[in-house]
């Protein structure tokens, strides 16, 4: 009987052991791992966030279009701006392996900002046998871009970019717009940073992995057939602001990326034109605040109710304790919220906060085990 319980207490222990490593192996390989399914099946419809051919939701290791070699290679900074000047379009600057190319300094003294042509394609390799891809990366604070689109169909893919705020400022926030709060011009005083802007049309990011910008990962100013898919966005979460893919009046397809600690993972400003399909991301457990978002007109302050022209999220899941879905107006033309998993979710009005002219219909709610369409 005592070999039995030693027996049982070791066995114990040794799975305890197995449980907490494939935890924290899921937290620090979140493409790779899944704790729970990220999809299901019920009465031949599929319910959240499922891969494709492409590869896994996030992209990395599997990604199957990943560029391996360019027009112009590059490994440093000076190298890549003189590629970036003479690269024209259909063409390949292409850094290698896991490269690291700090602009912090080049940022804060002279406010350089990469300028990818129209046409160019920016490249890592991000996967490619085990690479994490190249990293471009500023410590500047005031980083008011570090990537822009300077014309249409751009493509940054395979790359690391990684910014200077990975912090959440909560007490900024509140000495600035809290209760007898100092106003806006005070919470603007300290500085704000974006990763990748476009306003032109069809900037496609892919592949990526992209943190710690405090205001945006990805801002789409303005431009039509963006598509932003299979990225890891992750720490954009500086109160107030902290949005993963923010758009003005552009119009998006947002699709197989892993959203993580961000503020906001997609957010809109609601103006007329600001439009995004979701489908098949998946938001991981950590959201300062709701996960999608388009802001409406109290929020702009044009005593318009109107909240962007065009939404439709479906197909995602959302793992995140937070409200998984607020649209803070009216749509133009409406929004619709069907075929998501809401497993912190009993019901509609849990998952999706919202006025009229959104449709929230056949969602599954609850865990895998006693999920339920609704």
């Amino acid at each position: 009987m005592y070999l039995n319980s030693c027996f049982r207490a070791a066995l114990f222990n040794r799975i305890k052991y197995l449980s907490i490593l494939f935890a924290v192996f899921c937290i620090v390989f979140p493409c790779q791992a899944c704790c729970a399914p990220t999809w299901l099946k019920v009465e031949k419809i599929v319910y959240g966030a499922k891969p494709e051919g492409r590869g896994p939701i996030g992209g990395g290791k599997g990604y199957a279009n990943i560029i391996i070699k360019g027009d112009y290679t590059i490994r440093d900074l000076d190298g890549l701006l003189k590629s970036l000047a003479v690269a024209k379009k259909g063409e390949v600057v292409f850094i290698p392996g896991e490269t690291v190319i700090d602009l912090t300094a080049r940022i804060y003294i002279e406010k350089l900002v990469l300028n990818v042509p129209e046409g160019v394609t920016l490249a890592g390799d991000r996967g490619y046998k085990g690479s994490k891809g190249a990293l471009l990366t500023s410590d500047a604070l005031k980083t008011p871009v570090m990537i822009q689109a300077a014309g249409s169909n751009v493509r940054i893919t395979g790359l690391r970019i990684r910014g200077p705020n990975p912090k959440r400022y909560l007490d900024h926030h509140r000495r600035a717009l809290g209760p007898n709060g100092r106003g806006r011009k005070y919470y603007y005083m300290f500085p704000v940073s974006i990763g990748i802007l476009s306003q032109y049309p069809s900037l496609e990011v892919d592949n990526c992995e992209i943190s710690a910008f405090s205001h945006s990962g990805i801002r789409l100013a303005n431009g039509m057939d963006h598509n932003i898919h299979h990225n890891f966005i992750h720490h954009c979460q500086y109160n107030g602001l902290g949005y993963g893919v923010s758009s003005n009046t552009a119009q998006s397809l947002i699709e197989y990326n892993l959203f993580n600690w961000n503020r906001h993972s997609i957010a809109g400003t609601g103006r007329p034109g600001c439009s995004y399909v979701a489908r098949h991301n998946i938001q991981l457990e950590m959201s300062l605040s709701h996960c999608f978002d388009m802001h409406g007109g109290r929020d702009r302050h044009d005593g318009t109710d109107t909240a962007g022209t065009s939404i439709e999220i479906y197909n995602n899941t959302f793992y995140a304790s937070q409200t998984p879905v607020v649209i803070r107006g009216i749509p133009e033309n409406g929004c619709k919220v069907y075929h998501n998993r809401f497993p912190k979710c009993d019901k509609s009005t849990q998952a999706v906060s919202s006025y009229t002219r959104t449709a929230v219909f056949d969602n599954l709610y609850g865990e895998a085990a006693k999920a339920t369409k609704k």
